[in-house]
């Protein structure tokens, strides 16, 4: 049992778009990812994404409409809808999800990561 600083972890890695695992409880992790720029448009079928912003802020774009997600705040994107974070700026994030959920959802391209790395 050891807390976890999210600023040192953040401080561990640069690239973008590629979660890293920071902690793991009862099936789900806790993954931390910086990015910048528009993703992929994706859905998850069987699981619910957490997304809170620890720096920066983003815009989480969903078909019919657009949430800005600021520093402080989070956002839960419900198993099946389709959606495609967008940030300005890069913006740090921390992701609460089943531990089985790929990063692109029903979609696989350049952005899908299936082997994560533990910070």
């Amino acid at each position: 049992m050891e807390k976890v600083n999210l600023k040192e972890k953040f401080a561990l890695f640069n690239e973008c778009w590629s979660p890293k695992i920071a902690g793991e409880l009862n099936g789900q992790q806790v993954k931390l990812v910086k990015f910048k720029g528009p993703f992929t448009w994706h859905h998850h079928d069987h699981e619910d994404e957490l997304f809170y912003v620890v720096k920066g802020s983003f815009d989480m774009e969903f078909r019919d409409k657009t949430v800005a997600i600021n520093e402080g705040e989070f956002i839960i994107v419900p198993r099946g809808v389709e959606h495609r974070p967008n940030a300005k700026e890069e913006v740090e994030v921390m992701l609460f999800e089943p531990a089985s959920t790929l990063n692109t959802g029903d979609t696989e391209n350049e952005f899908t990561k299936k082997n994560l790395d533990s910070i």
